[in-house]
């Protein structure tokens, strides 16, 4: 295998044919943004396509990693490959994962029928890591069936994950009602599927009338506004095979490809920002901010200056436009 790691068209057809440790491999690579990486999921891209893949979010403690675990049973009875990204806090020294998410999963970790890979934020907005959807790719090439993406969070603006999943599953317990309040305008908008989690305490129903009562609120415009509730308790299973069937048949009545489309545009946004960033001169956005803030320039007239700066290095024969270093009159 040693041969593998580091020869990328022999390390896509290790993964191809489901080899953990080549998978393990190209998740770190993936993850480290190693130049080979990019080699790598160009050459899985055309793999790519077939699996399911589910959004599980919601308020920390609401149980996200356990009804996981529990899906993951559920799915591998049926004899489907489970691939997880659980993407959890960064530790503020490392920056790496605190893995907590992982721990919980415990009960899977040698079956080979499941792949579990815990995602640090590394400071990113959105609940989920930069990585992603690159990594979900690779585990979709690797024909997994189901991939389950797990955030970190939940907030009003990390709705990430919707633009990722083929179905959002929204996690919510009795007693969060105030935390309802909180998010109905962000990630309650974006949920394909409401899941009242210990749903055996008192609450239950009227955390259900308050999930109604939001829905009643919402845009008639919106695929989203009467999306289905149901209660699960995930610590002993209950209702989660009902969960399991409601989730694929959310996903055969989606629309996925305009879904698609959507990630793609956000990823493909991400990925411009980054090779304008390379093409500048690495110095010239720390002069310009010098600038900013010793009140030389204005910061739209230094955005324009690093505009014409990035267009005389990739078309040198253009027109000439104000230098960076020339100072604003």
């Amino acid at each position: 295998m040693a041969s593998v790691l580091f020869d990328s068209p022999a390390l896509a057809s290790a993964i191809l044919v489901g080899e953990t440790r080549a998978i393990a491999r190209a998740a770190t690579l993936i993850e480290n943004h190693v130049p080979a990486a990019r080699d790598l999921v160009q050459r899985l891209f055309p793999h790519t396509g077939r699996a399911l893949m589910v959004g599980i979010t919601g308020p920390p403690g609401a149980g996200k990693s356990t009804l996981a675990s529990q899906l993951i049973r559920v799915w591998r009875q049926a004899g489907r490959k489970v691939g997880v990204l659980a993407v959890d806090p960064s530790s503020p020294f490392t920056h790496g994962a605190i893995l907590g998410d992982r721990v919980r999963m415990q009960e899977h970790h040698q079956d080979p029928g499941v792949f579990i890979r815990s995602l640090a934020t590394r400071g990113r907005l959105g609940g989920v890591a930069e990585s992603t959807l690159e990594l979900a790719l690779l585990l979709d090439a690797a024909a997994f069936d189901v991939i389950l993406i797990e955030t970190v969070g939940v907030g009003q603006d990390e709705i990430e994950v919707s633009r990722l999943a083929d179905v959002t599953v929204l996690v919510l317990t009795p007693g969060f009602g105030d935390d309802v309040q909180a998010i109905k305008a962000g990630i309650m908008e974006v949920a394909d599927i409401f899941v009242i989690n210990k749903s055996d305490l008192a609450g239950a129903d009227r955390l259900e009338q308050e999930i109604r009562a939001m829905q009643s609120l919402g845009s008639p415009l919106s695929r989203r506004d009467a999306a289905p509730v149901r209660r699960v308790v995930a610590t002993e299973g209950t209702g989660v095979a009902d969960l399991v069937a409601l989730i694929e048949a959310t996903h055969r009545a989606g629309n996925h490809p305009r879904a698609r489309m959507a990630a793609w545009e956000f990823r493909l946004q991400e990925l411009l920002l980054a090779r304008v960033v390379e093409l500048l001169d690495p110095s010239a956005i720390a002069v310009q901010a010098e600038r900013v803030a010793a009140g030389q320039l204005d910061p739209f007239l230094a955005v324009d200056q690093l505009v014409d700066s990035l267009a005389r290095r990739t078309n040198p024969s253009g027109p000439q436009s104000a230098s960076i270093e020339q100072k604003n009159p």
